[in-house]
């Protein structure tokens, strides 16, 4: 047996052998140092060392296997770094959003409550959950089309997709280039709207307004972020939900953890005193306020073994932007020549962008087939994807609904048709080498010229 004299001592040879671990079994199959071209290059992957492993080790050893200490830690150092006064963690960049707009349906916003059959301005080229909270909640999404080539709404659709109904936007930056900031957040203030960033493909992309420097995610009044492994940084699952908002973020808490009206954190009772001494809705009064709920939530909590990895994760977040960007202009560099053929994307004005991918367009007027070029460069191994839904429109999932008042279209989405079937988008996660990226472009410039 281990001659330990207390838990510290003990705590400490474990992570010891943990890092020895990862050194000996796991550190050489996630070195990229002998890449040779015609290997694999996944479109993103998990970038990690001992310490994920030791945090996640020291978690486990407290078996407090739900919200807890690593969680706290993180939601206090991702606020401060990102630079905002609350940040709660949930189980995924889909809850986050499912929270997000959530919370705009409470009764306590009053007049600025969205009710059913209240319109929320989105567009219809993205990922299906940054609409789907609107069509469960009996909202109605009205789908504008983006611009090529940043991918991103058009804005100059803004007035004529606004009605008396409006309540908010819920867009998000695309593959980590924000949409237009400026114009978006000036009509949102103009027509006392919500706006809801989903920030879960740009955490770390910087944005700038009127000589104010700000993280994407910040500028609305709540911001998304997903933890999923191709993620800018990963927990395996996980999501965060932020604001500046006091009242957002007691309804965030209220949402997430079931809908109860009691802030106490799991573990924690009568923090103000007065667990039994209230009265709500028609119960008795002095019903135990752990048990009152004022909202129809859900649990979406994240686990502290997912946060312990988060923790370190955000350690290492500043390297991970320099590289996706190093990645980004490394390859459209090397992309630069086959212009004639395909259309690059191009960063949006005033922004500085955390790349998530590289999205590419080809002509179709050159000939040139998306479906063609993307399995040309799959057969060598290089790993693509579409830009999520394309337009979600033409999805199955709108079968039902398809051409009724579930939703409006403004114009005819001409730009979404064409990301469908034109663009498609390779990756640039700080894992990857530069050789692996002149590998990249070798494989997609024979792709586009045969």
């Amino acid at each position: 047996m281990a001659n330990w004299t207390n838990e510290a001592e003990a705590r400490e040879q474990i992570k010891t052998l943990v890092a020895e671990y990862y050194h000996d079994f796991k550190e050489p199959m996630e070195s990229k140092e002998n890449f040779k071209p015609g290997d694999r290059v996944s479109y993103a992957s998990r970038v990690y060392d001992e310490k994920e492993m030791q945090s996640l080790t020291d978690a486990m050893l407290d078996f407090w296997l739900t919200t807890g200490r690593f969680s706290k830690e993180f939601e206090k150092n991702f606020a401060e770094w990102i630079g905002v006064k609350f940040a709660h963690l949930v189980n995924s960049g889909s809850s986050a959003n499912l929270i997000a707009f959530s919370v705009l349906t409470a009764p306590e916003l009053g007049e600025r409550q969205i009710k059913r059959g209240d319109e929320v301005i989105t567009v219809a080229c993205g990922f299906p959950t940054t609409i789907t909270p609107i069509l469960q909640y009996g909202a109605v999404p009205v789908f504008v089309d983006v611009t090529i080539p940043q991918y991103n709404i058009d804005t100059t659709q803004l007035e004529a997709a606004l009605s008396s109904k409006t309540k908010a936007v819920m867009i998000a930056h695309t593959l980590g280039n924000p949409f237009d900031l400026k114009t978006v957040k000036a009509f949102c203030d103009k027509h006392n709207l919500w706006l809801i960033e989903d920030n879960c493909d740009a955490l770390g992309t910087k944005y700038t307004i009127d000589g104010v420097t700000k993280y994407t995610g910040t500028w609305g009044d709540i911001g998304t972020s997903s933890f999923y492994p191709p993620h800018h940084m990963t927990m395996g699952e996980g999501g965060c939900v932020y604001t500046d908002n006091p009242l957002l973020n007691r309804l965030i808490l209220s949402y997430r953890d079931w809908g109860r009206d009691c802030i106490c954190v799991s573990g924690q009772d009568n923090m103000c005193g007065h667990r039994w001494d209230g009265q709500f809705g028609l119960l008795p009064k002095g019903y135990d306020h752990k048990y009152t709920y004022s909202h129809f939530g859900y649990n979406l909590k994240v686990t502290d073994l997912q946060a312990a990895v988060g923790v370190e994760q955000l350690k290492k977040f500043p390297g991970f932007i320099e590289r996706r960007k190093h990645n980004w202009a490394k390859l459209r560099s090397s992309l630069e020549t086959v212009q004639d053929k395909i259309i690059l994307p191009v960063p949006a004005e005033n922004s500085d962008p955390s790349w998530f991918g590289f999205l590419i367009s080809v002509k179709p007027e050159t000939g040139l087939d998306r479906n063609s070029v993307t399995k040309y460069v799959e057969e060598h191994n290089i790993q693509t994807r579409l830009l999520f839904s394309g337009n979600i429109i033409r999805q199955s999932c709108f079968d039902e609904i398809r051409g009724t008042d579930a939703y409006r279209v403004i114009g005819n989405l001409e730009n979404s048709d064409y990301v469908v079937n034109n663009t498609f988008w390779v990756g640039v996660y700080p894992g990857m080498t530069d050789t692996m990226i002149d590998y990249m472009a070798k494989i997609i410039k024979e792709a586009v010229s045969r």
